[in-house]
């Protein structure tokens, strides 16, 4: 087997495509499964051994939809559909309270 011109022949063949979980080119066409993130095995491809690898796709390095706003709703006890009583109001209802 040589390194040059028979070798340039064997170029045309795409092993890997889109993967529709990850969306990087790592899913292997004839395997059925990304080598990035192991779709579709229903739980994310990853190994302790590579920790910058874990980092760039833990929680926390995308929109985050969901879990941004669940500190700010847990600590109103996830109270929706109420409106805040105004500041204005209150501290009329506590003078009023002292001078009675």
């Amino acid at each position: 087997m040589t390194k040059g011109t028979s070798s340039f022949g064997k170029r045309g063949k795409k092993s890997h495509s889109i993967c529709r979980r990850c969306g990087k080119g790592s899913y292997h066409i004839q395997k059925h499964s990304c080598a990035s993130c192991g779709y579709p095995a229903p739980r994310i491809r990853h190994y302790n051994w590579a920790k910058k690898a874990i980092s760039r796709k833990t929680t926390g390095t995308g929109r985050m939809r969901y879990l941004r706003d669940l500190p700010r709703r847990a600590k109103n006890n996830f109270r929706e559909g109420t409106q805040a009583v105004s500041a204005k109001r209150v501290q009329s209802k506590q003078v009023k309270a002292k001078s009675s």
